[in-house]
This record gives C-alpha cells, sequence and structure tokens, in this order.
C-alpha cells in the first residue's frame, strides 16, 4: 500500500490554485466562443483554439478540484508547476517556430499567455515552498 504525502497549504497557494482555474476556465471559454473570429486576426485556426479551449476546460476543471482538497496532495502540486512551466515554454515555441500561421498579433497573444501562465507556475511554485506540515 502507498501513501500519498501532503501538506496544510497556505492561503497564498490555494488562492494561486483558484485564480488559475477560474482564470483558465474563462479563457477556456473564450477560446472556444470566439474561435471563427480568433482566425483571421491571429492566424490562430480553429482546429488549433478549439482543442486548446477544451483543454483548458479540462485543466481548469483539475485546478479547482486540487485547490479544495483539506491537505493537498505534494504530488499534485508539483505537477501542477510542472504543467504551468511547460505550458508557457510551448506557448513561447509555438510563437516563433511557424507551426501555426500566426499574425503577428497572433504571437504577440502567445507570448502575452506564456507570461501569464508563467506567473501562476511562479506564484505555485512559491507557495509550494512556503507550505505548511508535511504528513504521510
Amino acid at each position: 500500500m502507498t501513501t500519498m504525502t501532503t501538506f496544510e497549504a497556505g492561503p497564498g497557494l490555494r488562492t494561486a490554485l483558484r485564480v488559475d482555474g477560474w482564470s483558465t476556465g474563462v479563457f477556456g471559454t473564450f477560446l472556444l466562443a470566439t474561435a471563427p473570429l480568433l482566425r483571421e486576426p491571429l492566424g490562430l485556426p480553429t482546429s488549433w483554439s478549439v482543442p486548446f479551449g477544451v483543454g483548458m476546460l479540462g485543466g481548469a476543471a483539475a485546478l479547482l478540484l486540487i485547490a479544495r482538497h483539506p491537505r493537498l496532495p505534494s504530488r499534485l502540486a508539483v505537477v501542477v508547476v510542472a504543467v504551468n512551466a511547460l505550458s508557457a515554454i510551448l506557448m513561447v515555441e509555438l510563437a516563433v517556430i511557424d507551426l501555426i500561421p500566426l499574425t503577428n498579433w497572433g504571437r504577440v497573444f502567445l507570448f502575452a499567455g506564456a507570461a501569464f501562465v508563467a506567473s501562476f507556475a511562479a506564484l505555485e511554485f512559491a507557495g509550494l515552498r512556503r507550505r505548511g506540515p508535511v504528513a504521510p
């Protein structure tokens, strides 16, 4: 039998997870609702924006569920930081490698998104480092 290490999350980490979850959900909904409208000004095909939007809604649900745990599982908190950091890196990469036919506004859009996601990774990492007592 394995045990999961949990810890008392301070208000900073829990708040960061909640705000990350809600903002991810709002932005995922925005991407889904405006997918056809974003195609021209950003160069973001609906074949990319719709799956991104759906994925963001799933991620938002996961973040909000994690934030509701009375004691946060350490592993899940680390995964959240890693996924946010990786997402930021991949958004920068997508902006520069021409895999998607982005306009200059589309590149700015992805760079801004990467900065936003990286800020959550940093806030959640800081909250993880300031965590309360750990228990198996």
